[in-house]
């Protein structure tokens, strides 16, 4: 981390973001494990303690949200700005392309879409800064021997940084417990659905959809076999606990105080 002032945790629900910018996050960390809050997360973090409690582990956690950004303005506990994943990891390896120091390991997506990824990455840094690339089954986290490949396939490709994208929540957990086994990694981003947008098979919005807070009714469109349960579903009920705790009636499903480990 080269972040040298104090980031100010905002509370939302049972979970926070840091008060930062782009600029900050892009020219200051280059190790540590970064999170991307964003509404499919937290509404996890009101039923996986496992995943809640990873929360205050990781060195920076962005407001990846334009409802969130919305949603803190609502609360009176406005950041600076939206900082998402998606938006931070082209700037990552556009600010490292000279640097031969940073390499990225991908791990996860669809087969053969990491690789894809990983050739159009290279051919912008105009070097091959991704070194390594690997799709683990769905079901990797009950087959030991398969976590056992994907460790030993990112520790051989000997990378910096490891960008995981294995499903929110999952993708955080298997970083934390398996970083030890992993020396060479210093830099660990776990940023979901990036690989497909790097890879050219999903699209992402015209810049206003995602200003306005309307990306997750461009995705329920675009895949609406896949997206329904998650935004039709999962996510709604966020608006209800957003307001319990604007009228300071939220209380943590797990009885913790936001902010405790």
């Amino acid at each position: 981390m080269k972040i040298t002032r104090p980031l100010k945790r905002v509370p939302i629900l049972n979970a926070f973001v840091h008060d930062l910018t782009m600029a900050e996050l892009i020219a200051g960390m280059d190790e540590g494990l970064l999170l991307t809050l964003h509404v499919d997360s937290l509404m996890k973090m009101q039923k996986d303690r496992e995943f809640r409690d990873l929360l205050p582990l990781f060195d920076v956690v962005t407001c990846d949200s334009q409802i969130l950004y919305f949603a803190l303005k609502f609360l009176g506990t406005p950041v600076t700005e939206r900082v998402s994943g998606s938006d931070y990891f082209p700037l990552f390896y556009a600010h490292h392309r000279d640097n031969p120091e940073m390499t990225v390991f991908l791990c996860g997506g669809q087969p053969g879409i990491a690789e894809i990824a990983a050739e159009k990455i290279n051919a912008k840094a105009g070097r091959r800064m991704i070194v390594g690339a690997y799709a683990p089954p769905f079901d990797y986290d009950q087959n030991p021997d398969e976590i056992e490949r994907m460790i030993a396939a990112i520790n051989a490709s000997g990378a910096r940084a490891l960008l995981v994208g294995l499903g929110g929540g999952r993708q955080e957990k298997f970083m934390v417990k398996y970083r030890d086994r992993m020396p060479g990694v210093k830099l660990y981003l776990p940023l979901g659905g990036t690989i497909d947008y790097e890879a050219g098979t999903f699209q992402r919005p015209p810049a206003w959809i995602t200003t306005a807070g309307l990306e997750w009714f461009y995705r329920l469109v675009k895949e609406p076999k896949q997206r329904w349960r998650r935004y039709v579903l999962h996510q709604p009920p966020v608006l209800w606990r957003l307001m319990a705790q604007r009228l300071g009636l939220y209380r943590d499903p797990f009885g913790k105080k936001t902010g405790d480990s």
